[in-house]
């Protein structure tokens, strides 16, 4: 079920994708000198999809990362509360160990009256 809705999201994209690599194939100019239009300095001719398909993975990568930036502070209290556990964990193994063992049961019989 979810290989079929899967196929059923991703189907229209991919077709999508190729319908806009197709149409724009035509070159274009990409410059990255802001103060010669006519000769720029670092300019490079490319087809539109490319420079599309670029600007949208450089936004995806930025995205991402200031997604994981934000959630550092849930990263930070799951390390904490990890080692906290553990550390209980390891005090409450300590203490089980210190017991000593008999065979006097911890709580009174229901049989012995208490008044």
């Amino acid at each position: 079920m979810i290989r079929f809705l899967k196929a059923l999201i991703l189907l229209p994209v991919a077709v999508a994708i190729v319908l806009l690599a197709v149409a724009n194939r035509a070159p274009v100019t990409l410059s990255l000198d802001p103060f010669s239009e006519t000769a720029p300095e670092f300019a490079v001719q490319l087809p539109l999809f490319a420079v599309i398909f670029a600007a949208t993975a450089v936004g995806v990568f930025i995205g991402g990362i200031a997604t994981w930036l934000a959630q550092g502070k849930h990263r930070r209290a799951r390390r904490e509360a990890r080692r906290e556990a553990e550390r209980l964990r390891s005090e409450a193994e300590r203490l089980r160990a210190q017991i000593p063992v008999t065979n006097v049961p911890a709580l009174p019989s229901s049989q012995t009256s208490f008044l």
